[in-house]
């Protein structure tokens, strides 16, 4: 439980209290040790946790929960994004490619799969889905993955591969050299990352000749934003409890960040904030240092335009098959190979 050092905290401002913050045991039985020393190195160097390490543990709970409800028609929201996008994308699958086909799908951040659910279903009618591939960082929302596909699809072979996009690619060794395999990066995702090119060299060096990769974001001039975006409270007050953060220490800060052009939400400390990381068990013996004011990044996203699409895409050694558009052209699918030289 976090505590402040002072000695009259009522005649002292709380900027200059010292705040020890001690992680729940919650949080060392979630992270292995290689997971925790990364959020120590990113914390140190980069003052972020990285966004990915909310997924674990009850945050795979909450963001199941979350899809859920987003997935629900709502009066203001008749038709859903993700799934329009993709029933588009299937058509432009069909065209391109032969009946006589059969794919493998890699679903990297899978989740809980509910968003492919109907695009798995009509490409399965259209040609033969042999086998989906969840991929993931929690192996809580590859559990839950592997209970939705089983059930909503008992003759498609299931396989899950725990993995982080970021740092490996997704071994050959999981597909057939005789079907072809759909890559899929959905939940706008790519916005997301740290390393946005690494991700997409990743997916590359991942992908045969005749591979296809489909993914979704946003699409639109980050530095816009005035404020009203929701995204970051649950994550903020998951990590705030399990680092053992004091409520009154901290508070959430939503805003355009210009150095990375992105949309960020921030934990800030009030106070001087000391993280004590102690786990015998694990090795773990770290503290990280932060002075008052001094923000952690916890979510973050990046909108694109198309021009910075195609940039990226030729960094990355993809080339850029088709895009798509929603009505309100606010986000955008994009279908893509390995670049031929």
């Amino acid at each position: 439980m976090a505590q402040a050092s002072s000695q009259d905290p009522k005649s002292t401002s709380l900027t200059n209290l010292r705040f020890i913050a001690n992680p729940s045991s919650e949080f060392y039985s979630i992270f292995s040790q290689r997971e925790i020393l990364d959020i120590i190195q990113v914390l140190e160097s980069c003052k972020e946790i990285p966004l990915k390490y909310a997924y674990k543990g009850k945050g795979a709970k909450n963001w199941d929960s979350f899809y859920r409800k987003y997935l629900l028609p709502r009066w203001y929201r008749t038709y859903n994004v993700e799934f329009w996008l993709l029933n588009k994308a299937l058509q432009s699958i069909a065209k391109i490619s032969s009946s006589n086909h059969n794919f493998n799908i890699i679903d990297v951040g899978a989740g809980n799969s509910l968003s492919v659910k109907r695009f798995i279903y009509s490409l399965n009618k259209l040609f033969t889905v042999t086998q989906y591939i969840a991929c993931d960082i929690s192996e809580d929302l590859l559990k839950i993955s592997q209970n939705n596909i089983t059930e909503w699809f008992p003759n498609i072979g299931f396989k899950s591969l725990q993995i982080d996009i970021e740092r490996n690619q997704v071994p050959n060794c999981l597909t057939s050299d005789e079907d072809l395999n759909i890559f899929l990066h959905l939940g706008v995702t790519i916005g997301n990352h740290r390393n946005r090119i690494k991700a997409l060299q990743n997916f590359r060096a991942s992908m045969g000749k005749h591979d296809l990769f489909l993914f979704t974001n946003e699409l639109g001039d980050n530095s816009k934003f005035i404020g009203a975006c929701h995204h970051g409270k649950q994550i903020y007050e998951w990590m705030q409890k399990n680092l053992g953060i004091s409520p009154d220490g901290c508070e959430l800060i939503r805003k355009y960040d210009p150095n990375i052009d992105s949309i960020v939400a921030t934990m800030k400390f009030i106070g001087n904030q000391t993280l004590d990381f102690q786990c015998q068990q694990k090795k773990i013996n770290k503290k990280v240092e932060f002075f008052a004011n001094e923000e952690i990044t916890l979510w973050r996203f990046h909108k694109y335009t198309i021009s910075e699409i195609k940039e990226e895409l030729e960094q990355a050694g993809l080339q850029l098959v088709e895009y798509i558009t929603d009505r309100k052209q606010s986000h955008v699918m994009v279908i893509c190979s390995v670049k031929q030289i």
